[in-house]
């Protein structure tokens, strides 16, 4: 059997996961980048045929991923990062077995470490408030930003979900699922998303009046003239020379926002997300409505926010009830 270099052999699973399984340019980068770190760490070993390596092998890699590394000053990596990296590599070496091009699955009996189960953080209403509130409502960029947040908590979406869509992927709450948005209608109103998430899987999410009003002043007073400075797009959220707003560039927005509103707390790009379906559920949502609004696969990873609401509860009972301690 012809030798196999590694990134041959990632070569081959990336077309793979492009074209058979139709994974997002998201997910493909971010598989192309753990193969890249896989790739170079097999090279200092100075291994340079996919064969070679042995489940022992791969279990170093494993612990090498998990241990700090002084020289470099690099910390471990988080247990959901090796996680994801061996599910990326383990893919590679199964596929390339099953295509008859490698002689042994290398991954067998590798096991991936326990991940610590992590609460998302979550803002008070206040603080949320404070945040979309913080992007100034007399500038066509301050206009943007306040539709971006308010979009982003009113739906919960993904960052990467809100700076992906195009103005056709908005709808009027009058509008039945197969007539999109006019743009001669009024907008004060609240209406849906057609949001393509992981997987390319759609699903339809509503918003509300108050993300709806500031949509309204950005579509009006704000994005005809960014468009125009560029070459035209039908991006929903365009950025001062005209080009679609870039995940980074939401993310930037985000952490100027809560600069500006002077919240001491840690902002990540899943905040507002966090808040949404934590704030959805203390109000009495059901759980299967909010893993649907959040584009969740499995009811158990939405039913992580169900604990949030519960410590929530205990930290008050403790602190108003007279018997509590």
């Amino acid at each position: 059997m012809a030798a196999l270099t590694p990134d041959h052999g990632a070569a081959q699973y990336l077309r793979h996961v492009a074209i058979e399984r139709g994974l997002s340019q998201h997910t493909r980068d971010a598989y192309a980048r753990d193969l890249r770190a896989y790739g170079t760490w097999l090279a200092e070993q100075g291994i340079s045929d996919l064969d070679q390596v042995t489940p022992e092998l791969l279990g170093e890699y494993v612990a090498v991923l998990g241990g700090a590394d002084p020289a470099q000053q690099q910390a471990p990596l988080a247990s959901g990062t090796i996680t994801r990296r061996l599910s990326t590599v383990r893919g590679m070496h199964r596929f390339l077995f099953a295509e008859g091009l490698l002689s042994t699955f290398a991954g067998s009996g590798v096991r991936t470490p326990k991940r610590a189960k992590r609460l998302p953080k979550a803002l008070p209403l206040d603080q949320v408030e404070a945040l979309l509130d913080a992007p100034p409502s007399d500038t066509p960029v301050g206009l943007r930003d306040r539709a971006l947040l308010e979009l982003l908590y009113a739906t919960g979406a993904r960052v990467s979900e809100v700076t992906a869509l195009d103005v056709d992927d908005l709808f009027s709450a009058g509008d039945t699922a197969d007539a999109w948005l006019d743009p001669q209608r009024s907008l004060e109103n609240g209406g849906f998303l057609r949001i393509t998430g992981k997987g390319d899987k759609q699903r339809g999410v509503p918003y509300g009046s108050v993300a709806g009003k500031a949509r309204a002043a950005y579509l009006v007073r704000a994005r005809p003239a960014m468009v125009d400075r560029g070459s035209g797009t039908p991006a929903l959220f365009v950025g001062p020379r005209g080009g679609r707003v870039s995940r980074q560039g939401a993310w930037l927005i985000l952490r100027a926002a809560a600069e500006r509103a002077h919240l001491a707390v840690e902002i990540s790009p899943h905040t507002l997300r966090h808040s949404f379906a934590t704030h959805l559920l203390s109000g009495g949502a059901d759980v299967r409505s909010v893993q649907e609004l959040l584009g969740h696969a499995s009811v158990e990873t939405t039913q992580i926010y169900t604990q949030v609401t519960i410590e929530t509860l205990r930290d008050h009972y403790l602190t108003a009830h007279p018997r509590a301690v």
